[in-house]
């Protein structure tokens, strides 16, 4: 029989890459990933993506966090710092993007290749109460950017142990966890009223050698709600 290990306690999707995102009730789950999350990025003029890191396909962009994305049916908007927001259907986006950042930036939808960093589904789960005792005090799981929240009583970071194991999500949905998430700088960044917090990453890389919770790849699509029975095989 399945183990129960918790329920749902938040959903989130991140339409454009690397900015904020949205906190949804319940969300449509297909092989991609949550419906929509990361299909947008924002793109400089040598062809790599807006990031809080710099890598072969990413640049650093200084301010994403003070953006943020929502869904109008299937169109992104963004919202800047003073609560304008921009269609992604309309060309003036590019030029509130490319004002704001300070180089020239279009938002582009994901073509070949995937824009996420690891794999479609991130999960972070009751290891924040752990994290959270080495820290000294709370650490709020938007610092990780997970589309799942799973509240668990588990203890400590069990959650990588679930690694090559089947999760059964709601009435339908299953997920297969493929490997712990490896994080980066951007766990310590600013973001709303979140200061930054460089304790968070050293903390992982001495400790946990810079992993925190997990990240799974769809095998049966479906529905989740907050709320729904999250079970391990």
């Amino acid at each position: 029989m399945d183990e129960f290990v918790g329920v749902v306690k938040e959903i989130r999707r991140f339409p454009v890459k690397s900015i904020l995102g949205e906190l949804l009730p319940s969300a449509s789950i297909e092989k991609r990933g949550i419906s929509g999350d990361r299909l947008w990025a924002i793109r400089n003029k040598s062809g790599k993506f807006g990031s809080g890191k710099t890598t072969r396909r990413f640049q650093q962009m200084d301010g994403l966090f003070k953006l943020r994305s929502r869904y109008e049916g299937n169109t992104p908007t963004i919202a800047m710092p003073d609560g304008t927001e921009f269609r992604g259907d309309n060309n003036v986006v590019n030029e509130a993007l490319t004002k704001f950042l300070g180089c020239e930036v279009t938002l582009v939808r994901e073509e070949l290749i995937s824009h996420f960093d690891e794999g479609p589904i991130s999960i972070t789960t009751s290891a924040l109460r752990k994290l959270s005792q080495e820290l000294g005090e709370p650490v709020d799981p938007r610092r990780f950017r997970a589309n799942f929240l799973f509240d668990t009583e588990l203890t400590g970071y069990s959650a990588e142990d679930w690694v090559d194991r089947l999760i059964k999500v709601g009435p339908k949905v299953i997920l297969k966890v493929v490997a712990p998430l490896q994080r980066c700088v951007m766990v310590n960044n600013s973001q709303e009223e979140l200061k930054q917090d460089v304790r968070i990453l050293k903390n992982l890389v001495n400790n946990h050698g810079a992993a925190f919770g997990v990240w799974a790849k769809v095998i049966v699509d479906g529905e989740v709600s907050n709320g729904d029975s999250v079970y391990l095989d």
